[in-house]
């Protein structure tokens, strides 16, 4: 098995990100359906459902690494495009905000594992009430904090706006302008 570093020239990964409820896991299947490929799911959510207690800095530490496995063992599926619904930069976002810190392995990875291309989606679907969400009074406070992870990433990102409709025209637009697809 390929690290995630060393895969080819040719996969192009599509991270889907944003704060909570912004519609990242409807979008990315409905990006992997119109180019005919995988997404990998968030594994946090799968996670997250089965734990019994609060979440614990070995929780941050299990969901990172779930993540990164998970999406390696979605690429050898993925047809030229593979579309991840959130990155393991999740986990540094609510690992600094859990806990004050995020874990150093994770900081380590995160200038390591590169995306081809951000979708960031905006604030502005309204709010779905779910049990793993947690923080619908602080969504401008995570919007503003996931430009921030990106810029510091020098990303390549693109926010998505818009109805759920218009959203997925606005990420196919973008994801064909910027790679000529």
């Amino acid at each position: 098995m390929e690290n995630s570093e060393n895969l080819s020239k040719e996969l192009i990964r599509i991270a889907v990100v944003g704060p909570e409820s912004t519609g990242k896991s409807t979008i990315s299947q409905q990006l992997a359906l119109h180019y005919d490929t995988v997404w990998v799911p968030e594994y946090a959510r799968g996670y997250c459902e089965k734990l019994v207690a609060e979440c614990t800095w070995e929780d941050e530490i299990n969901m990172f690494r779930g993540q990164l496995e998970l999406e390696e063992q979605m690429v050898s599926q993925a047809n030229r495009l593979l579309i991840c619904d959130t990155t393991f930069i999740t986990v540094k976002i609510w690992s600094d905000h859990m806990f004050g810190r995020a874990p150093q392995e994770v900081l380590d990875k995160l200038p390591l594992h590169n995306y081809d291309l951000y979708l960031l989606m905006d604030i502005d679907l309204p709010w779905e009430e779910d049990p793993l969400r947690d923080f619908p009074h602080m969504r401008e406070h995570f919007m503003e904090v996931w430009h921030k992870e990106l810029k510091a990433l020098n990303a390549t990102y693109s926010l998505i706006s818009g109805s759920e409709e218009e959203r997925l025209q606005n990420a196919i637009q973008t994801i064909d302008s910027y790679f000529s697809i």
